[in-house]
């Protein structure tokens, strides 16, 4: 049997058997909206956070770790984040998170400051680039080619 006949032959008995099994349907499936955030607080270090950390990690992933974590486990683990996975955040921002992290979700808990209220960056909705780095887009992404993420034009064709 040549390779057309084989591939035609293949295509028909893949068709009797979905009219024979009642076929596929598509399932839509719907998801929930995220309700993990990470726990607000005035350091300074929960807004990096917020902005660095949630790139590639929900909020459970903080509140995941031991309680009794102490600050040395948290600096490892953001030192972790850096180098060798290469998050996107300067290394002068990493003892705030620490901070944060280790106040917040860690063994130092108890010296952590009333929460804050929840803010959000806004841009105007034609200021692209306010928006982007607002929301730390360039982190990740850069316009013509792939940092962490795809660039934005490769997104944009999709």
């Amino acid at each position: 049997m040549n390779r057309t006949a084989h591939h035609i032959a293949r295509l028909m008995l893949a068709g009797a058997a979905c009219l024979l099994g009642g076929g596929a349907a598509a399932l839509d499936i719907v998801l929930p909206p995220e309700t993990a955030t990470y726990k607000a607080s005035e350091l300074p270090g929960y807004q990096l956070v917020q902005r660095n950390c949630m790139i590639c990690h929900a909020a459970q992933y903080a509140a995941s770790q031991p309680p009794s974590s102490p600050r040395a486990y948290w600096e490892a683990t953001v030192k972790k984040m850096k180098k060798p996975f290469g998050a996107q955040f300067d290394e002068r921002d990493m003892p705030a998170m620490v901070d944060y992290l280790v106040k917040t979700y860690g063994a130092e808990r108890a010296a952590v400051a009333a929460p804050a209220p929840r803010t959000h960056a806004v841009a105007a909705p034609r200021d692209a680039p306010a928006l982007l780095a607002a929301n730390n887009c360039p982190a990740c992404h850069a316009i013509e080619k792939s940092v962490v993420g795809p660039g934005f034009h490769a997104g944009a064709g999709k």
